[in-house]
């Protein structure tokens, strides 16, 4: 996770310098109309700040998958025997059940965006984060009576664990979607 957020740190810098006013951009022309290069601009630099911008861009996505990677094995391992004990008579619901979850590379349509985190909540810890958009709330998935259906889910789950699934957008490239499965006890 640090030499992700390392990575992070240097491509924002990488970006902020490229795109300055006045700065050659992320992309385009480092020549003019005649193919000279341009005279304001150091074109050996910005080749090789762009270079070096795409070589951790690619870096970033292999972390964050094997990231993910970890964190979908870490969430399909089995809850301890041991588990609170108190809890485990009312959970009755399939979502709470010790089964391996599943994420499906189905395309989901979003239903609710996080835009606020209360520090310590089991959302927090379980690594919700802003801006993430849930397309799955335990069983509930977008459609008629989403309210309601999501209030049932939320009560009859009440101090158990249960599956969020969440489409997380990545701010550094701005195209890269990840989908987030998190149990949250």
């Amino acid at each position: 996770m640090d030499q992700r957020e390392a990575m992070e740190a240097e491509m924002n810098a990488l970006i902020e310098t490229l795109s300055s006013p006045g700065g050659p951009g992320l992309s385009g022309n480092l020549t003019d109309s005649e193919g000279f290069p341009l005279s304001d601009i150091d074109v050996s630099t910005v080749r090789a700040q762009r270079k070096r911008l795409a070589e951790l861009r690619n870096d970033h996505k292999k972390i964050t998958d094997r990231i993910q990677k970890n964190i979908e094995l870490l969430h399909s391992a089995k809850l301890p025997q041991n588990a609170d004990t108190k809890n485990q008579g009312m959970c009755t619901s399939a979502s709470s059940e010790n089964h391996p979850m599943e994420v499906d590379p189905v395309v989901r349509i979003p239903f609710a965006m996080i835009d606020e985190i209360a520090e310590d909540s089991p959302a927090a810890e379980d690594g919700l984060q802003l801006g993430d958009e849930i397309v799955k709330f335990g069983n509930v998935e977008i459609g008629e009576r989403l309210q309601e259906r999501l209030m049932s889910e939320a009560q009859s789950n009440q101090g158990c664990p249960f599956s969020v699934v969440v489409i997380r957008r990545d701010a550094i490239s701005f195209f890269y979607d990840s989908v987030v499965a998190l149990l949250l006890v």
